[in-house]
């Protein structure tokens, strides 16, 4: 739970069973909705439990960076207390943002899953391939394994079978010597450039947590503007240029009469990627077509919870 300007603060008094002793501050209004939400829900803040540096605790600071706060959270459900093992602040996660990352780490069960002893797939850094450069030394190496292959064949008599073993061994060795395999899963339009400046705006952020005086921490984040600032650019930059190759694609497909291909380029083209809706089922299960009777389930449905809500809270009181 983010960004609810919550401070729980240190003093757990009252509020023994859903938070610890290693909050950071003093807890605000925000702060007491949200410990009697906890208290009224069974969850536990995880983020008070566990001690660790002031640091490692903050996880909002001020844009002048002179003010930290401990607004962000994690909780979990009282039956699974034991499962969480530890929550602190990650300051290292470059998100051009004031907030920083909070993680925790549990420890479940999981069922064994049987496999049937198959390999995971490789997938390449196909990406790179937008790079002239890395196309064209990717057609090189390429060329030259086919190249040897083709030599190997006319000494040697292979069977089909073999033919296409040599073909995939120099495809694969090929990518994983160039491209690589795919570590992130980046959106297809980001060029390798873009990449290298958000390492590049990582390091600087980097370069601020690691700042041992005051006018060292000033020169980071001036870098780290910058670099964030060459980062957005180059998105931009990217995303134009993506943009102008599908409208070719698009051009080039309606010229050939490609129907699917116009759609499906079309549709990246718009952003708009829409997944079959759910249907909408009465009493007994049976799915409803019409519109206007959609809508009046949705309402029913809500009358009825509302109403049950109503009958808890009384109880409750």
């Amino acid at each position: 739970m983010g960004d609810l300007n919550a401070k729980v603060g240190i003093d757990n008094t009252g509020y023994e069973d859903i938070m610890g002793r290693h909050g950071l501050g003093q807890r605000n209004e925000n702060g007491e909705r949200f410990a009697n939400l906890c208290a009224f829900n069974k969850l536990v803040i995880g983020s008070t439990i566990f001690p660790h540096k002031r640091i490692h605790k903050a996880t909002w600071i001020s844009p002048d960076h002179t003010t930290e706060n401990q607004i962000d959270h994690i909780c979990i459900n009282k039956k699974f207390r034991r499962t969480m093992e530890d929550v602190r602040t990650r300051r290292g996660a470059d998100v051009a943002s004031d907030h920083h990352l909070v993680v925790a780490n549990l420890k479940l069960k999981l069922k064994k899953n049987w496999t049937s002893g198959q390999t995971a797939l490789q997938r390449f850094n196909t990406a790179f391939l937008r790079d002239t450069d890395k196309l064209n030394e990717f057609k090189i190496a390429l060329n030259n394994r086919f190249q040897a292959l083709q030599d190997l064949l006319k000494e040697e008599e292979t069977s089909m079978e073999d033919n296409w073993k040599g073909i995939k061994e120099a495809l694969t060795s090929t990518c994983q010597e160039v491209l690589d395999l795919k570590k992130y899963h980046h959106k297809e339009w980001i060029s390798t450039e873009t990449l290298d400046k958000i390492k590049e705006r990582k390091n600087k952020k980097a370069a601020i947590n690691n700042s041992r005086t005051r006018a060292e921490k000033v020169q980071a984040q001036a870098e780290y503007i910058e670099a964030n600032k060459q980062v957005k650019r180059s998105i931009r930059a990217d995303k134009k240029k993506y943009a102008e190759e599908l409208a070719t694609m698009a051009e080039k497909a309606a010229r050939e009469g490609n129907m699917k291909q116009l759609h499906h380029t079309t549709k990246k083209l718009e952003g708009k990627y829409s997944k079959p809706e759910r249907p909408v089922k009465d009493k007994e299960g049976r799915p409803i077509t019409e519109i206007q009777q959609q809508r009046n389930r949705w309402v029913e449905y809500f009358e009825e919870l509302h109403r049950t809500s109503k009958q808890h809270t009384q109880i409750f009181l």
